[in-house]
């Protein structure tokens, strides 16, 4: 039957909740498992149990996790050095037929063990740093966040292409209709041009027909008496 439990937590519930994270800290266990371990003595989930711990419990024992967390690390230091130890004795035993044989056997497990301790190293780092709750929240808070402002921002380049291809659109139009009137300047210029040629020509035929001698009419008279215009 599923766990489901809606009174509050006590404070034997949180210092057994205390208790049982701090001990599977120091014995090199997971809070993930101290969390089922505490659901299953309370009744309660574990995803209920970590919550309780990483909301409520955890900020007050902030320093003995910071011991156990040293004592776990003290822990495997001291079963490395007596590992360590006991390989060694073994070499100091061993006839001397068989000691190039353990030599490279040696090696071989000490690489695994390099292997091992990197493994276990970046084990270390997650579990000193879990992501609580809040962390998750934040988290996804901020991808969240994140994705808006990569939406923004795309919609923004999108406008900005937009505009850009709008101005380019306006640019063409303003050089096509600058060529237009530029041709239209060259057009008049030329018009003026042959205006001013034809006025200049006018204006010198007036001035030579000025300086022509006007003939001076001659008459002559008729058998009546009258006067008469002589023809040229």
């Amino acid at each position: 039957m599923a766990k489901v439990r809606q009174d509050a937590w006590s404070h034997e519930d949180d210092l057994l909740l205390a208790e049982t994270v701090l001990r599977h800290i120091r014995e090199g266990s997971t809070q993930l498992k101290a969390f089922d371990e505490v659901g299953d003595k309370l009744n309660r989930t574990s995803a209920a149990c970590g919550f309780r711990w990483n909301a409520e419990v955890r900020q007050s024992y902030e320093q003995a996790v910071q011991i156990a967390k040293k004592q776990r690390k003290d822990r495997k230091r001291a079963l490395v050095n007596q590992e360590r130890s006991t390989n060694t004795n073994m070499n100091l035993h061993l006839p001397e037929e068989e000691t190039d044989d353990i030599d490279i056997t040696n090696k071989d497990s000490h690489l695994l063990w390099n292997w091992e301790s990197s493994q276990t190293k970046a084990v270390q780092e997650v579990e000193n740093n879990p992501m609580d709750l809040g962390q998750v929240i934040r988290y996804l808070q901020t991808l969240k966040k994140e994705q808006q402002q990569l939406k923004y921002s795309q919609s923004n380049m999108e406008r900005l292409i937009q505009e850009k291809e709008q101005l380019q659109n306006q640019l063409e139009m303003k050089e096509k209709r600058v060529k237009e009137l530029e041709r239209e300047l060259m057009t008049m210029n030329e018009d003026y041009q042959a205006f001013m040629q034809i006025v200049e020509r006018a204006r010198k035929m007036v001035v030579f027909d000025e300086e022509q001698p006007r003939p001076v009419p001659k008459f002559r008279m008729d058998k009546n008496g009258n006067l008469e215009q002589v023809a040229k």
